[in-house]
């Protein structure tokens, strides 16, 4: 019964790691395909190769993923928890994608994993949710949304005498440039939140000692996060790439390089699973501001950050409804 419910939640993981592929598709490519810089198809193809890549760099996210939230209980009730929470995390990402929201997967892949430590009694470890999710939570898009803006600034002065058409033209090229490191980032940050919900289940199940992430498990987390990027999110990518703001090369090429910083160096010196989504949508809407307050639609960001404040109570709350269902399935 514990093998095949291993093998359920490896399934269902990677079935998350795929709608986080066609969720988070935009994150990497909405700039670059709302200023023309590629071509739809063909920014898809890169963002794929690209996170495929990214899932290769480290295993430090994926260590806190699997061991720095929750304590899982041995056996099929721990077995449960992890299948309750990746259900409550792909729950609220498809209807956020069905909502076209750009809202994180990373944090209702978290918001999953306390909501159904909580509904079984488990034990959620709250100094490393404060320290690695709720603390970067708030510092990134900041950080992403003030950085984005003084880079641009930058390009701005550095710039000001140069001739608008070849500059858009230059920064048109760059953003192929600037589109890879981030399609990069994303798979850098995002491949390994799967990793690390595999080895919990894998270690509550008595089939994994340790944390260390094994081989394959980054083979089918790269290989089911890349697919997905590559099936699109056009919904969102409207969102990010269209409704925010209308983007041009150097102000696109300013937000992808910043929030690409930004994924490396939480991923790299903090082992924090930040949010893609959070990073690149402060980012724009950084950018935006630089040309002026009234041209970025505040209406849609808003409606973007409450998205982000639901995610991690709403898909808590849907992990632990569908613990409440799969603990009916216990052996009493």
């Amino acid at each position: 019964m514990e093998l095949f419910a291993i093998i359920v939640v490896i399934v269902v993981a990677l079935a998350f790691d795929y709608t986080n592929g066609f969720h988070d598709a935009a994150n990497a490519i909405a700039t670059s395909v709302a200023t023309r810089a590629l071509a739809p198809r063909t920014a898809l193809i890169m963002a794929a190769v690209m996170n495929m890549i990214g899932a290769f760099l480290g295993t430090e996210v994926a260590s806190t993923v699997g061991s720095g939230i929750i304590a899982a209980p041995a056996g099929l009730a721990g077995l449960f928890v992890v299948l309750a929470a990746l259900i409550g995390a792909i729950v609220w990402n498809l209807i956020t994608w069905w909502l076209g929201l750009p809202s994180s997967s990373s944090h209702a892949l978290i918001g999953g994993l306390v909501g159904a430590a909580l509904a079984s009694a488990g034990t959620v470890q709250w100094g490393g949710v404060i320290d690695k999710v709720v603390i970067p939570m708030v510092v990134s898009p900041i950080v992403g949304f003030v950085l984005a803006g003084l880079v641009m600034l930058a390009v701005l002065w550095i710039f000001r005498r140069a001739r608008p058409t070849r500059v858009s033209r230059g920064f048109r090229i760059a953003q192929t440039v600037s589109a890879a490191a981030m399609a990069l980032g994303h798979g850098l940050q995002d491949a390994q939140k799967t990793m690390g919900v595999i080895v919990l289940a894998l270690v509550v199940g008595g089939y994994h000692q340790g944390f260390e992430i094994p081989w394959w498990v980054v083979v089918l987390s790269a290989g089911a996060l890349s697919a997905g990027t590559y099936s699109g999110g056009w919904r969102i990518m409207r969102t990010l790439g269209r409704r925010i703001i209308d983007l041009d090369p150097p102000r696109g090429f300013a937000a992808e390089l910043t929030a690409s910083a930004v994924l490396y160096t939480t991923a790299f010196a903090f082992a924090a699973p930040i949010s893609t989504t959070q990073t690149i949508t402060s980012s724009i809407l950084g950018v935006g501001a630089t040309k002026r307050l009234s041209a970025v639609r505040w209406n849609v960001g808003g409606q973007i950050a409450i998205a982000w404040v639901l995610t991690i109570p709403a898909a808590a709350l849907t992990a632990a409804l569908a613990w409440q269902l799969l603990r009916l399935l216990l052996p009493t």
